[in-house]
């Protein structure tokens, strides 16, 4: 028995609006054209630039050695970051207090939209890499001069980013 379709099949198939193909983009191929932030640098892979994404941006960010990014947000994307290596630890304001999230290679951190936050690679000797993934076309950076700057939320995202109920740990 086989898994292929009839060629008729195929060829329906191969008009259909929602038969589009694959997009490989090799490690090497990614581009730093993307918006940064002060102490990391970041490679774009996937967005509406380069593979025509319409509401998702993947890439890597590089963090050298004790080194801080400055503080920013992503505006309206939501942001998952999976830890490849290093030790990164992320920061983020919760009342007066600054949060501290440590993480090893496995990890993954959420933030959502609109938080301010920063990345801190605080090893003398280690890069640290995260793989990034957001819920926008494009790679949405805000920078800010601190973690409590205040951040400027339309009305509509207001009611869509409320409290989750989920405390990080």
């Amino acid at each position: 028995m086989t898994d292929r379709a009839p060629q008729a099949d195929r060829t329906a198939a191969g008009n259909a609006a929602w038969h589009r193909k694959l997009e490989h983009i090799r490690a090497g191929e990614l581009t730093s054209d993307t918006a940064q932030t002060s102490g990391m640098r970041r490679f774009e892979a996937i967005s509406g630039k380069t593979v025509g994404s319409r509401r998702l941006w993947m890439g890597r960010t590089h963090v050298a050695p004790v080194t801080s990014s400055g503080d920013h947000h992503h505006g309206e994307a939501e942001t998952a970051i999976y830890v490849v290596s290093g030790h990164p630890v992320f920061v983020f304001a919760e009342g007066e207090e600054e949060v501290r999230i440590e993480t090893s290679p496995g990890d993954y951190i959420f933030v959502p939209p609109y938080v301010p936050h920063r990345e801190e690679n605080p090893s003398p000797d280690e890069e640290a890499v995260v793989v990034i993934a957001r819920s926008t076309q494009e790679g949405i950076v805000v920078n800010l001069p601190s973690l409590w700057a205040p951040v400027e939320v339309p009305p509509q995202a207001q009611q869509e980013c409320g409290d989750t109920g989920r405390s990080s740990s």
